[in-house]
């Protein structure tokens, strides 16, 4: 559902000084200001470099954000995906009002509740009940508002025994229960929420991702920063791709995570084992590499590339793969042979492509072992054991909104009910 503009961000970027708190020094203010009163551009918008966290500073100035252009509408869920050090957290600062960009412009219209980090919006000294009353009137609401939701706001946080206990005083889980309860529950026309929900348990999490599915029913904006693509994928109904502080892509959120995970695969083989002992003579067959993509979602196929080497050709040839759990138990082993497929047989180097048609693998870390063994012979074969590894995240596999989650063991099958 989508109604009236609340959010246009107009060419709007960031730049940090590195290294320093602040604006910099006197003599950069004075440079700035001596420009602008010429009419000129500030001369420090033109140096630095992306937020390339993978390389080492040159300069001192570098760009988190970089020309940024979106509209967001009321009523709209919009998730912010990116890696680590893409611009999400400044993006959701900038939106929030807790800094300003350096270029360009945002306008917003409606009131903003935020939850950028534990403990966002409170004041240590005072009790969780005053925190609350506090935010409400921060956000313009009278006492009698935020009295009429308080009840709910300590309902859904489960802080009820400490609520006139100062905050200082709680973990970070009763704290980012506390701030979420108050950001979802009083009455603001924009959500927005960072990684934060991270800090709760699994239960909490879906709880939260419930509310603020709630809250974009009631026609309210929720814009929404997660890791947890399936998340994502199942709250939003848009979303903004970041790239290094540049804006990759922005739309339909479930085509968006496609190609988000597309060029994952495509450039992060994280999942990569490459043979650097020589094995003795009498193998005629060995393994020299074996990758795969480094994470999944629950439901999507599994390629991996293995490559081995024939030292003379042999008659046939069988490899099998296992995959385990992260405890080490075996969670099921496949060979060619299964499906009569003959791999290639020449002397040399060959690769094959393997792929494993959406594995029932409920989420977490799996490990792959692979052999190779020629004319069923008692000859020596070459075993890998645990060459590589690779996760599996919470899908929408069942089609009903809500991702499965490893509580309930490592697999999930596909049942009927029946009477």
């Amino acid at each position: 559902m989508s109604g009236k503009l609340v959010i246009r961000a107009e060419n709007i970027s960031k730049q940090y000084r590195l290294g320093q708190v602040g604006t910099g020094t006197l003599s950069h203010d004075l440079k700035r200001w001596w420009a602008l009163a010429r009419g000129k551009e500030d001369p420090y918008l033109k140096v630095g470099v992306e937020n390339d966290r993978t390389q080492a500073a040159k300069v001192d100035y570098a760009w988190a954000l970089r020309d940024i252009d979106f509209n967001i509408s009321q009523g709209d869920t919009v998730g912010i995906i990116g890696k680590n050090g893409a611009g999400k957290s400044t993006l959701l600062k900038l939106l929030s009002r807790v800094t300003s960009p350096t270029t360009g412009k945002i306008s917003v219209k409606g009131r903003i509740a935020s939850l950028l980090e534990v403990g966002t919006g409170f004041h240590p000294e005072l009790t969780g009940r005053e925190n609350i009353y506090l935010n409400g009137a921060i956000l313009g609401m009278t006492k009698r508002e935020i009295t009429s939701r308080f009840e709910e706001i300590v309902e859904f946080s489960g802080v009820r025994m400490y609520v006139d206990t100062p905050v200082k005083r709680y973990s970070s889980g009763m704290y980012v229960r506390l701030a979420f309860g108050v950001a979802a529950h009083l009455q603001s026309e924009i959500l927005i929420v960072d990684e934060v929900l991270a800090v709760g348990d699994m239960e909490f999490q879906k709880k939260c991702l419930g509310k603020m599915a709630d809250v974009a029913h009631d026609g309210r904006t929720v814009i929404f920063v997660s890791h947890n693509l399936p998340a994502v994928q199942t709250l939003c109904n848009s979303a903004i791709w970041l790239e290094r502080g540049r804006l990759k892509e922005s739309g339909d959120s479930k085509a968006i995570i496609v190609n988000y995970l597309k060029k994952a695969s495509e450039a992060d083989l994280g999942a990569e084992w490459i043979r650097k002992e020589p094995l003795p003579e009498e193998y005629k067959v060995k393994i020299t590499s074996l990758r795969t993509v480094s994470e999944i979602l629950m439901g999507e196929d599994v390629v991996m590339e293995l490559t081995y080497h024939i030292k003379n050709t042999v008659p046939y040839l069988q490899i099998g793969v296992q995959i385990f759990d992260e405890n080490g138990f075996l969670m099921t082993t496949f060979y060619n042979s299964d499906i009569h497929v003959t791999l290639p047989t020449n002397q040399g180097s060959n690769t094959v492509r393997i792929i494993i048609k959406s594995p029932n693998l409920l989420p977490g870390n799996f490990s792959v072992g692979v052999k190779a063994q020629y004319n069923f012979s008692t000859e020596k074969y070459d075993n890998v054991e645990d060459a590589i590894t690779f996760s599996v995240a919470p899908g929408d596999v069942l089609g009903n909104g809500m991702p499965l989650y490893n509580d309930r063991g490592r697999i999930w099958l596909h049942t009927d009910f029946k009477f």
